[in-house]
């Protein structure tokens, strides 16, 4: 009797702990082969965006900010642009972007760029209205600007980051990624404030692995 009762109560907790993993699963997807991140010590969370997506617009005012001002300290957060291919259309901000960055002015621009496409609905996917925002907000000089947004190592991040929305087999956008493992989207997830508790719970899941 005791043997049945014990193998019952095990049968009970296998399909348990089967039934939550089919409800994590079915909130985010596994990326295999898992991607190796930069800072092993910490918890890596990258979002991956476009510039003209209102939706990452969106998601950007309304969970994102909020979020960056209470993660944990544990958790690397690490913005890239997606690009799927390397036309102008697809790179002008995305080297936009890693100008910024190895300027040490992304802070100044990133919302900047966000609410002149989306808010003030103005066309600045060129160079000339970007060097103009650049100045505008962040004091950048025109000969500053094109001298990063023309360099090679600029279209070496361009480059990276088509091969990393690649491996992390990103179709849309915004999606985000949780130390390389975790691929969520709000399509996934089922909104965008699921999409924030399921990224919470599997970066404490992460955490707790690392600390073991």
């Amino acid at each position: 009797m005791k043997l049945i009762r014990l193998t019952t109560g095990l049968i009970i907790l296998c399909l348990s702990v089967m039934a939550q993993a089919n409800e994590d699963a079915g909130h985010y997807q596994v990326i295999t082969p898992s991607v190796a991140t930069d800072n092993p010590n910490k918890v890596e969370v990258v979002e991956l965006f476009w510039y003209t997506c209102p939706h990452c617009y969106n998601f950007n005012q309304k969970y994102l900010k909020a979020w960056l001002k209470q993660k944990p300290s544990y958790v690397e957060f690490v913005l890239m642009p997606a690009v799927y291919n390397l036309s102008p259309n697809q790179t002008v901000f995305a080297k936009a972007f890693y100008t910024a960055e190895a300027l040490g002015v992304l802070d100044k621009v990133h919302e900047p760029i966000f609410n002149a496409i989306h808010k003030e609905r103005r066309r600045i996917n060129n160079q000339k209205a970007l060097q103009e925002l650049f100045a505008k907000y962040a004091g950048v000089s025109k000969a500053d600007f094109d001298m990063v947004y023309n360099s090679f190592f600029t279209d070496l991040k361009v480059r990276r980051a088509k091969e990393m929305t690649s491996k992390y087999g990103i179709r849309g956008v915004p999606a985000v990624i949780v130390n390389g493992k975790y691929r969520l989207g709000a399509q996934i997830t089922g909104g965008y404030k699921n999409l924030m508790e399921v990224l919470n719970h599997l970066i404490e899941k992460e955490y707790k692995a690392m600390s073991k």
